[in-house]
């Protein structure tokens, strides 16, 4: 299957990142490489490094940026200063996250992050580890529960958990609608009409399995201390978990002097670090919406480096 994915926001994130000719910049999820040409080819003596931990990924984006001034590099993003460094770069002046699962991977069947196709339940973006069904056949109720809640921020997480168990105990749980249909079966009948019951559970083993969060966080910091000063980093968030994330650690970045507002000067010599390139988040427009419903959820956040 070709690697398709109309790339979100691609507009806003050229323009966010304030692309100079001669830059370096990093794509951190190159996926189909949409976003990454459109980086390369403001380019002239500049360069990109364009990253992703899907091989399918690595393959097309090393196709389509072949002829542009770029390098298609197969890793987490959490590990960007490792690679860069083996690549002889300490600094950059631009770096994009476009966080998710991509229309690709939600499109390949084989893949198994969608609970409408039949499907081996994989979820593994990186085609390694553990995978969701690794996790529904083993992990206690306790442990499902909380990956339901904590990442799903389902509200009948104990009670879903709970059928899993007591299903896997007849037979395994092995493909994608065999466990959307066990969790529809624990959802009340009112809770079915808010979209599909299986979706945040779905959202939630996926996240877990490929330690999403774990490795957004770690890469926030690491990618900001990359930039040079005026570099700019943008990120693409599609649900509140990552976009609280983002939210708080750019405020971060953001924040001056910490001290109580009794002190009559400041003592602990804090200064703002970075700024934000848009006081509101920015999200897709009703031209947008209609030609890609996928883009509904998107967020960007922009944030340059002082």
């Amino acid at each position: 299957m070709e690697f398709n994915h109309k790339s979100v926001l691609f507009d806003e994130v050229i323009e966010s990142l304030s692309i100079k000719p001669d830059g370096i910049y990093v794509d951190g999820t190159a996926g189909g490489a949409g976003h990454s040409k459109g980086i390369a080819q403001k380019l002239k003596n500049g360069f990109l490094y364009a990253l992703d931990r899907d091989p399918d990924a690595v393959k097309t984006a090393t196709e389509r940026l072949s002829g542009l001034p770029a390098k298609v590099i197969k890793t987490n993003f959490k590990d960007m200063d490792v690679v860069l460094k083996e690549e002889g770069i300490d600094k950059v002046d631009g770096i994009l996250l476009d966080l998710g699962v991509s229309s690709f991977q939600l499109d390949t069947a084989e893949r198994g992050f969608s609970y409408h196709k039949e499907a081996p339940l994989d979820m593994r973006m990186s085609k390694d580890g553990i995978t969701a069904a690794d996790m529904v056949n083993t992990y206690s109720v306790s442990e499902l529960t909380e990956i339901f809640t904590k990442y799903g921020e389902e509200k009948f997480s104990y009670k879903i958990a709970q059928r899993i168990v007591k299903e896997r105990e007849n037979t395994p749980i092995e493909t994608t609608t065999q466990l959307a249909e066990i969790i529809a079966s624990a959802v009340p009948a009112f809770a079915r009409r808010d979209g599909h019951p299986a979706r945040k559970c779905f959202q939630a083993l996926r996240i877990a399995v490929n330690g999403e969060l774990e490795s957004l966080e770690e890469a926030i910091s690491k990618a900001f201390n990359l930039l040079n000063g005026g570099g700019v980093l943008s990120i693409i968030t599609f649900h509140s978990l990552e976009d609280r994330m983002v939210k708080l650690k750019f405020k971060e970045f953001c924040t001056g002097c910490t001290c109580p507002s009794d002190f009559p000067v400041c003592v602990c010599g804090k200064t703002p670090r970075g700024e934000l390139v848009n006081r509101k988040p920015i999200m897709a427009s009703r031209e947008e919406l209609e030609d890609n419903p996928r883009s509904r959820s998107a967020i960007l956040r922009a944030i340059k480096k002082l």
